[in-house]
């Protein structure tokens, strides 16, 4: 059982930056591969990026390349998710969530992922 604590979302401008953290509790946190993703109102839930579990492959979305990083501190069992040149279409509820490292799925898929955090909301002003 993994539980998953986001934190750092809130207000920004247009261009800024924020940085998410998601705090995982267990032992075995370097046994999961983490993700991220976010959901917009009256929108799906979106992939935006993965990590495995050692921090040597990452994942970014189309739309979000080159603008976010993800990263992970297995010492510290937290995965991060540093957000710069923000713009108003980034606003969204932004999940963490977690899954077996051995998973074979595609690590954009939602139903991929065993556990998930409760969202920290993430707007952007124009």
């Amino acid at each position: 059982q993994v539980q998953l604590v986001e934190s750092g979302g809130g207000l920004v401008q247009a261009g800024g930056s924020l940085r998410l953290s998601c705090a995982a509790s267990g032992r075995t946190f370097s046994s999961y591969a983490m993700a991220w993703f976010r959901q917009a109102p009256g929108k799906e839930r979106e992939f935006v990026a993965a990590i495995s579990w050692s921090g040597g492959n990452t994942y970014i979305a189309d739309s979000v390349k080159g603008r976010f990083t993800i990263s992970r501190d297995n010492a510290k069992n937290t995965v991060y998710l540093q957000m710069n040149s923000l713009k108003p279409e980034d606003t969204a509820v932004y999940y963490c969530a977690a899954r077996w490292f051995t998973s074979q799925s595609s690590p954009v898929v939602t139903g991929s992922y065993n556990y998930w955090g409760q969202g920290t909301q993430v707007t952007v002003s124009s």
